[in-house]
């Protein structure tokens, strides 16, 4: 299973308040199999909103399949410095992320090494359980945000106190805009409405 990657220094208080955040078509532009630096560009907005919500008392974790390893599109290793830039970059706009938590695996995967059928691949709530139970976070006072139905299950399988789509990255063709608790052109626009 892949370890959970803490921000260092973070002083976890009890019971915090969480926003879960899928990354590709919600953080950054929507392209396929996401790995190398030049092809990950920030949303219009998701910065600033993922400001606000650390001004407002969230801890900020990010949750994203990443079934390219298990396909062998990109390594571990690419993936791994792709997120420490994300990384660098948001520290560099004052916003730290709690944790980022990946999932490579995928039950049919051409690697055998990441062909699993696995608790951490949304919808299955894996990723989310595990940095609520690391980081002590309080669920049902957490939200989160994605752009597929996958999301949205995995939020409620979690126990989320709301979770919210997304348009910025798919269609939405794949979900019920009633299984969510409030659909948004992206993370701006959702964090506007939070927020007020």
């Amino acid at each position: 299973m892949p370890p959970l990657q803490h921000s260092g220094g973070m002083n976890v208080a009890a019971a915090r308040k969480a926003a879960f955040i899928d990354r590709d078509g919600v953080i950054n532009a929507e392209r396929a199999y996401v790995y190398r630096v030049e092809d990950f560009e920030f949303l219009p907005g998701a910065v600033a909103a993922l400001q606000r919500l650390q001004a407002d008392g969230y801890a900020l974790v990010v949750i994203t399949n990443q079934s390219g390893i298990a396909r062998g599109l990109y390594t571990e290793a690419d993936y791994l410095q792709l997120t420490a830039h994300m990384q660098r970059a948001l520290l560099q706009a004052g916003v730290r992320l709690a944790a980022v938590e990946y999932c490579p695996h995928l039950p049919d995967a051409p690697l055998a090494r990441y062909r699993l059928e696995c608790d951490c691949r949304k919808p299955q709530p894996g990723m989310l359980t595990r940095s609520i139970a690391a980081l002590r976070l309080d669920a049902p006072r957490s939200i989160l945000v994605g752009d597929r139905a996958s999301d949205i299950d995995a939020g409620r399988a979690a126990a989320i106190g709301r979770c919210f789509l997304v348009r910025s990255g798919h269609a939405l063709s794949d979900c019920d805009p009633a299984a969510a608790d409030g659909t948004y052109d992206d993370l701006a626009a959702c964090v506007d409405a939070l927020l007020g």
